[in-house]
C-alpha cells in the first residue's frame, strides 16, 4: 500500500530538482520519492548503527566528548 504525501517546495530548491529530472527523464517527484527511500534505507541498514549498544564500558559521556578522546588517543599514538 502506499500513502500520498504533499509537500510545498522552496523555488529555489525546486529549479535543481526539475533541471536535474529532465537531464535524466524523470519526474522531480520519481527524484524526490528514490531520495527519500534512499535515506530511510540507509537509516534502517546502517551497518555501524547496528553496532549500538553490543560493547560495555564505563565511559558513559562519548557523545558528549568524542572529539575530546579523539584527540586524547592521536596524542598518545604519538608518544
Amino acid at each position: 500500500m502506499s500513502k500520498v504525501l504533499t509537500l510545498q517546495i522552496r523555488d529555489d530548491v525546486y529549479e535543481p530538482l526539475l533541471k536535474k529530472a529532465n537531464q535524466i527523464q524523470q519526474t522531480p517527484e520519481q527524484i524526490a520519492i528514490e531520495w527519500i527511500e534512499n535515506q530511510i534505507k540507509t537509516l534502517t541498514d546502517d551497518p555501524l548503527l547496528q553496532l549500538a549498544g553490543i560493547f560495555e564500558s564505563k565511559i558513559t559521556n562519548v557523545s558528549d566528548r568524542h572529539d575530546e578522546y579523539i584527540g586524547q588517543s592521536l596524542r598518545n599514538d604519538d608518544e
